[in-house]
C-alpha cells in the first residue's frame, strides 16, 4: 500500500516530536530556502545512486554563496560510463569521497526545515529519502519548490496560446543568467538560485 505523502508526514512528525530532529517538522517561520541538486548515476531511483550534493541558501534577494554544501560521495557500484557521460563525474574524482551517512547528516544540518528548491526537485527529495528513510526513520518533510513551476506561472501570462518552454536551459537563457558549471551539484544549485531570486524579484541578484 502507498501511504500519501502528507499522511506519512505526519505519522512521522508524531514518531519523532519528542526526538533529536523534531525540529525538522516544525513550520519553518524565517526568509530562506536551499537551492539544492543531486548528481546520480541514472534517471530511475530505485536503481540509482548518488555521486555528489549541492546546496547553496537564499536569503531574500542574495544568493549566499560562502553558505554553501558541496559533498562528493565515494563511487558507488552504479557509476558506469553512462551516467559519467552525463555528469562527468569518474570514480577517480572521487576518491576522497565521504560515505553516505556522513553526508546525509550533513544534510539534515545544512537545510533544517528551510523550504528546497530545485529543478525537477522531487526527485532529488525522493533519492535522498530513498537513503534517509531506512537511516532516520523519516524522509525530508520540508516544502518543496519547483523552480519551473515558479517559471511557468510568471511566464504563462507573456505566452497566451503557446507553450511555455521549462527547459533548464531555456529559461536560464530567458531570465539571463549563465549556467555555472553544468551537471555538477552545487554548480546547478546555483544556478537554480539564480534564477529563483530573479523570478522573485525581477532585479539581478546579489551574491554574498
Amino acid at each position: 500500500m502507498i501511504i500519501p505523502r502528507t499522511i506519512r508526514r505526519m505519522k512521522e512528525k508524531m514518531e519523532h516530536r519528542t526526538g533529536p530532529y523534531a525540529h525538522l517538522f516544525e513550520p519553518y517561520e524565517g526568509d530562506e530556502v536551499v537551492s539544492l541538486d543531486c548528481e546520480t548515476t541514472g534517471l530511475d531511483v530505485k536503481t540509482a545512486d548518488i555521486v555528489s550534493i549541492g546546496a547553496v541558501k537564499v536569503k531574500g534577494r542574495k544568493v549566499l554563496t560562502s553558505d554553501r554544501l558541496d559533498i562528493k560521495l565515494r563511487p558507488p557500484k552504479s557509476l558506469t560510463g553512462d551516467s559519467i557521460k552525463i555528469h562527468k563525474i569518474r570514480a577517480a574524482d572521487l576518491i576522497d569521497g565521504i560515505e553516505l551517512d556522513d553526508a546525509l547528516e550533513q544534510v539534515l544540518a545544512f537545510v533544517g526545515n528551510r523550504p528546497i528548491l530545485g529543478y525537477y526537485v522531487n526527485y532529488d527529495i525522493r533519492m535522498l529519502d530513498k537513503f534517509i528513510r531506512p537511516k532516520f526513520g523519516f524522509g525530508l518533510p520540508c516544502k518543496a519548490i519547483e523552480l519551473s513551476h515558479v517559471y511557468h506561472d510568471i511566464i504563462k501570462w507573456r505566452s497566451v496560446g503557446g507553450n511555455v518552454d521549462l527547459r533548464f536551459d531555456t529559461i536560464s537563457k530567458k531570465l539571463d543568467i549563465p549556467m555555472l558549471e553544468r551537471h555538477t551539484a552545487l554548480g546547478d544549485a546555483i544556478t537554480v538560485a539564480l534564477m529563483y531570486v530573479r523570478l522573485k524579484y525581477g532585479d539581478p541578484p546579489d551574491v554574498a
